[in-house]
């Protein structure tokens, strides 16, 4: 199991998580189109081309998706009950196809949940940057965390 127990996690505990990925035109396409998402931005290249932007850009919930899912193996990966929620997401800069993206995570709070003793509380500060190290997204996740067994 790669996760962490919530007795493992300090507040202030970093990750610089070593997974990096590059976006592809059908990471965005796909995602898009399953997600039904049927704007320009995302899927028109022509009108994109007028735009402050010049072209697509990725869909911002495959962003925040990607940014998340790659902190799982090193934070809660088998360890993690659920997911209660995400706060405060910013996309400060667009993702475009061809973008290498990596993402660090701080633990930010931890409390024991008042319901389960057996589980915590934690919230991670997940931080996506891409390869020019411009942050492209950010947001906190509350997520209820495993103890370790005793």
């Amino acid at each position: 199991m790669a996760g962490l127990w919530f007795d493992d996690l300090t507040v202030g505990d970093t990750f610089d998580h070593p997974i990096h990925r590059t976006v592809t035109e059908t990471d965005n396409v796909l995602f898009t189109a399953m997600t039904h998402n049927p704007a320009q931005l995302h899927l028109d290249e022509q009108y994109m081309e007028s735009s402050q932007f010049g072209t697509r850009i990725v869909n911002s919930a495959f962003t925040l998706g990607l940014m998340v899912g790659i902190s799982v193996g090193d934070t809660t990966l088998g360890t993690a009950v659920a997911n209660l929620g995400w706060d405060e997401v910013r996309f400060p800069a667009p993702v475009f196809h061809g973008d290498t993206i990596r993402v660090t995570t701080e633990v930010i709070d931890l409390r024991d949940s008042r319901s389960r003793p057996d589980q915590g509380i934690v919230t991670f500060l997940h931080r996506a940057f891409n390869q020019n190290d411009e942050l492209v997204a950010s947001c906190k996740r509350t997520g209820l965390q495993r103890r370790r067994p005793q």
